[in-house]
């Protein structure tokens, strides 16, 4: 059986990492924090904590967002890469963080009511 990897950076590549097996549907979040930390919203996709395998942590640093979540971003380049919740044991990786993208689809809005008022959703 073959295992499905997919492997994403920060923009400058100081953060680099390989996710086995990722769910390819990717999830967009309009909640404040989320539209805060991106610019707009946070779409992204996941894998298994057991699945995820950092290659090049050079310039990942964790911001503790909340109660229950972190989020991992390149201190050189200002990339949204990573969040964890806590009690889960997956890893969400940014979409636009993907190397190759193609066979990823969004397929899901979450926290809509949260949204900015500049934009709609179809």
């Amino acid at each position: 059986m073959s295992v499905d990897v997919a492997r994403g950076s920060c923009l400058c590549g100081a953060v680099r990492y390989e996710a086995r097996n990722p769910r390819t549907g990717v999830t967009a979040c309009h909640c404040s924090q989320c539209r805060k930390q991106s610019g707009h919203f946070w779409a992204s996709s996941t894998c298994a904590l057991d699945d995820f395998t950092p290659i090049n942590e050079e310039g990942l640093k964790w911001y503790r967002a909340s109660d229950f979540a972190s989020r991992g971003f390149c201190e050189r380049c200002g990339s949204a890469v990573l969040w964890k919740h806590d009690d889960e044991d997956r890893m969400s990786f940014s979409a636009g963080s993907l190397d190759d993208s193609s066979r990823f689809r969004l397929t899901k809005h979450i926290f809509t009511d949260d949204k900015g008022s500049y934009y709609e959703i179809d």
